[in-house]
């Protein structure tokens, strides 16, 4: 109560401060307190459901308890099905093996594998075991991962053998000359000082120099070792960081976010009961990576509260696998990108595939156009589509579509806020700006990051001492708790002067029936400081599309100053592997063009 009365004191101080400066003539008119403060772009969304305070661990074991018998995570491509009970009987397992190797409460465990029942168990056994599971990237290579173990100190890395051209094992022991003839578990590296145990998941099954067989995890324990993790729970606070998620990466070097227990079982909680899944029986094909929030929250957390049966189609994204899986394992919803649902619809489109009934499509990670929408309703036979907003740094959603969410708000918003949060649009100076108008959009609640690990100095840019998290999107929020993306603030192209917004752009040159996929970056100009290039992907191969074309189908629709100077078509997008387009590598493209 302290808090809420000193916000309020310090917010109508700096009203007052404002209106009686050097900022108002004597000729501006007065504003109206109460009104102004009524169409201030503020909400905070109670909700009807409390948040619950226990960590992962104890949520796994009541998942267990309450859908003992239910499958909790068919992976298509390993043959393997696993219910809710012998999901907790393997994590405990996998964490009380932990112990034995002399692994500490607190300690970093990195998880470097693609999607599978390798990676899900190692996250909740971490979890279990009052470890920091770290998830890493399947794609990163030397020099990537090497910054990621050293960056939070990780003391014990599960990896698989390989990956499609990944050789996890090699790449380690190129780093770590060191693992090669070392005792397992006894790693001393110069290069990776923290890292001590490398437990490798081969095919094989083979012992590879100086590592552990992740299958002898599930193997060592004893029954009265077991037992000691049960007990364990009570003494891990929900409020203890449980997961370091590094930022994406579209830009610069990746930082470590560190999220609390408490974040991810709450934020699980309510996106599970926004997508219905107490009130239907679903198998949700999860074609996001585990390592991402996406993958971690809104698929593996928000699942363990209702019992509901995670479906991975394979490792990693590929279009034909997932409607395989979809049609095989009668999957009634679906979580991707927008640029996975993309691929979706076009495999779906060349295939003579009958999908099941399909009650819910849920995409985020992106913002999706209005036509991708369409596709997916149309295309799949989709009941509800609906859309979920966040960011790494939050856990993972902030904005979510309601039940029987309208067609309208999910085609031109990002959902309603999430319940427990609050949010507020500000300018450039931190100031509240009206309802429907744009700044950055700026969110408070349970769900915010710890902090970014080892780094104070960036935390403290991103999250103010009052907590509020400053996304670093620029938004509209409606006073009945919608909200819409407008851009990126960094995107922002200012062209002559004029503010242009590339999503804005982008939701536009989509509906041209060549284009299947448009993304927009601001190219420099030495008149008019930046100009916009348009990269398109055509729906066919086989036809062409000019900037003569694009120029006519612009006309009259869009202001002149939005129309792109410059086209360019391309076969496929750079983009991270959890489905992000890295429009700095289209800057750099472009760039390299003029060498």
């Amino acid at each position: 109560m302290t808090r809420i009365l000193t916000l309020k004191t310090t917010a109508w101080g700096a009203f007052r401060s404002f209106h009686s400066s050097k900022h108002l003539s004597a000729t501006t008119p007065a504003l109206d307190p109460q009104k102004h403060e009524q169409n201030q772009s503020y909400i905070h969304h109670i909700g009807k459901h409390p948040l619950v305070y226990r960590n992962v661990g104890q949520h796994l074991r009541l998942a267990a308890e309450k859908y003992p018998n239910n499958e909790a995570i068919v992976s298509c491509h390993e043959n393997k099905r696993l219910t809710f009970s012998e999901v907790l009987e393997k994590v405990d397992r996998i964490a009380a093996s932990f112990y034995q190797l002399g692994l500490q409460k607190g300690d970093r465990v990195g998880i470097w594998a693609p999607n599978g029942t390798q990676f899900y168990l190692s996250t909740l056994a971490a979890a279990r075991a009052g470890m920091i599971s770290v998830a890493i990237n399947p794609a990163y290579q030397v020099p990537e991962i090497e910054y990621a173990l050293n960056k939070v100190g990780v003391k014990a890395i599960i990896a698989n053998e390989s990956y499609r051209t990944q050789q996890y094992y090699n790449m380690l022991v190129q780093l770590a000359p060191e693992l090669s003839s070392c005792k397992p578990g006894e790693l001393k590296s110069a290069k990776l000082p923290s890292l001590s145990t490398v437990i490798i998941n081969s095919e094989q099954n083979t012992q590879l120099p100086g590592t552990i067989k992740f299958q002898n995890l599930l193997e060592a324990p004893s029954a009265s070792e077991l037992s000691k993790i049960e007990s364990l729970q009570a003494y891990i606070s929900p409020d203890s960081g449980v997961n370091i998620q590094f930022t994406s990466g579209t830009t610069g070097h990746p930082k470590a976010a560190l999220m609390s227990h408490f974040g991810f079982v709450n934020n699980g909680i309510h996106i599970g009961y926004r997508n219905e899944l107490g009130h239907k029986d679903h198998r949700i094909c999860v074609q996001t990576p585990f390592f991402h929030v996406f993958g971690m929250v809104i698929g593996i957390v928000a699942a363990l509260n209702y019992g509901t049966t995670l479906v991975v189609p394979g490792p990693g994204f590929k279009a034909a696998e997932s409607l395989e899986a979809i049609v095989k394992e009668r999957c009634s919803a679906i979580y991707g990108t927008p640029t996975m649902y993309v691929d979706l619809v076009r495999q779906l489109r060349e295939s003579n595939l009958k999908l099941p009934p399909i009650d819910l499509a849920v995409t985020g990670g992106a913002p999706c156009s209005p036509k991708l929408f369409t596709d997916i309703q149309e295309s799949l036979g989709v009941r509800q589509v609906k859309t979920v907003f966040g960011l790494t740094e939050s856990t993972a959603v902030m904005f979510q579509s309601l039940f029987n969410e309208s067609k309208e708000n999910v085609l031109e918003t990002v959902g309603h806020l999430m319940d427990h949060y609050e949010a507020k649009v500000v300018d450039q100076d931190g100031n509240i700006v009206p309802f429907g108008a744009s700044g950055e959009l700026w969110v408070r609640g349970y769900g915010t990051m710890l902090g970014y690990w080892n780094d104070d100095a960036k935390t403290k840019e991103t999250i103010d001492v009052d907590r509020w998290l400053r996304t670093g999107d620029q938004f509209q929020l409606r006073s009945d708790g919608y909200g819409k993306i407008v851009g990126r603030i960094k995107e922002m192209v200012i062209r002559g002067g004029e503010n242009i917004y590339p999503k804005e752009l982008e939701d536009f040159l989509i509906t041209h029936p060549k284009v299947l996929e448009t993304h927009c970056v601001g190219v420099p100009d030495e008149r008019m400081g930046e100009e916009i290039c348009a990269y398109v992907r055509l729906r066919d191969a086989s036809q062409s599309l000019d900037h003569a074309e694009m120029k006519e189908y612009c006309k009259g629709k869009i202001s002149h100053f939005k129309v792109p100077k410059y086209l360019r078509i391309v076969d496929d997008f750079p983009k991270t592997t959890s489905g992000k387009i890295q429009k700095f590598k289209l800057l750099e493209s472009f760039k390299s063009e003029a060498k």
